[in-house]
């Protein structure tokens, strides 16, 4: 045998045994279901899609499938019950299901501003909460999170729920009937409001943590996940921040990888981009560690939904949240 020859072979093997491992360390990757309350294609679940896009989640050796509950509290039951080891929720989920029985914990909350933003139109002199005395406000739905944060935002300026006409109208027609002046306001996210912005509508935006501190979006674990493997989530959490930092650091280019891994946003890249921007500026930022949860603030919120009767009890606070994931 030539030396030529020898040296073939021998890139021939080793190709092999690089192949093989590849191949092992593929087959090792952990399959694991993240469970989400709303379309994967809503700007809102930027961090989660950015984070697959770009490998991050493969890095860690895990293998996620994205499915779609029917909302937040869903999320939640399907976590506390071990039908996905991981969810994305509200950072204070684990207040509004513990009291019910569904053993979940928030293990990282996506920024330190609030979800919701009052989006109010301009054009009919409206710039305050209290100029909304008497007039219509659009929401999602009666049980959700933003519209428990509109309530506070209310009761912020000596108002209640009977002094508005708080409609629950869905996720599409929450902001469309605004559009079409139908509402006077509407409790939004950042998603929304941009819809409402590249329309090149007059509106006012109150971030809902100026008068009312809810919270941003966060990722929960059931307690039994979190006590048996530790690792995973470390893991899960480890990549879905970086998703979010890469948001944070470049809009416009975690924008067109969102996109490419939507295509029903294909060419809606600017109103993309838009989003993100908005969620910098309302959401992602304002945390010391990022991903940690404030204890103090879940404390004060889970204070109003008791005293609102929106909650049955109230669940001791170190039992609604980890930081062991974001240290």
């Amino acid at each position: 045998m030539t030396r030529l020859s020898t040296l073939r072979l021998a890139l021939v093997g080793l190709c092999l045994t690089v192949g093989l491992a590849a191949g092992n360390r593929s087959a090792m990757a952990e399959d694991i279901t993240y469970l989400l309350p709303a379309p994967l294609s809503l700007p809102a679940f930027g961090p989660f899609v950015v984070a697959q896009q770009r490998g991050y989640f493969k890095a860690e050796g895990l293998n996620v499938t994205f499915q779609v509950a029917k909302g937040g509290v869903d999320v939640a039951k399907q976590v506390g019950a071990g039908n996905a080891v991981i969810g994305g929720g509200i950072g204070d989920t684990s207040i509004i299901v513990r009291p019910n029985g569904v053993p979940v914990k928030a293990v990282a909350v996506l920024g330190g501003g609030a979800l919701m933003q009052l989006v109010l139109d301009k054009d009919k002199g409206l710039t305050t909460v209290k100029d909304l005395k008497g007039k219509t406000i659009t929401v999602l739905a009666y049980q959700d999170t933003t519209y428990f944060a509109l309530l506070g935002m209310l009761a912020s300026q000596g108002m209640k729920k009977d002094d508005v006409n708080a409609q629950a109208v869905g996720p599409v027609n929450v902001w469309k009937l605004f559009l079409a002046g139908q509402a006077d306001a509407f409790a939004s996210t950042p998603d929304w409001t941009a819809q409402v912005m590249m329309a090149k509508k007059n509106i006012e935006v109150i971030p809902s943590d100026k008068l009312f501190k809810s919270m941003a979006q966060a990722i929960i674990a059931a307690d039994e996940t979190i006590q048996k493997n530790p690792q995973l989530i470390q893991k899960v959490v480890r990549a879905t921040l970086k998703g979010m930092k890469d948001i944070m650091a470049d809009p416009a280019s975690a924008a067109a990888d969102f996109v490419k891994a939507t295509p029903e946003l294909a060419g809606k890249e600017d109103f993309v981009t838009l989003s993100f921007k908005l969620y910098n500026q309302y959401v992602y930022g304002g945390q010391k560690v990022l991903g940690e949860m404030d204890e103090a603030r879940l404390s004060a919120l889970q204070d109003f939904y008791a005293k609102e009767g929106l909650i049955r009890s109230k669940t001791p606070v170190k039992d609604l949240y980890t930081n062991q994931f974001v240290q």
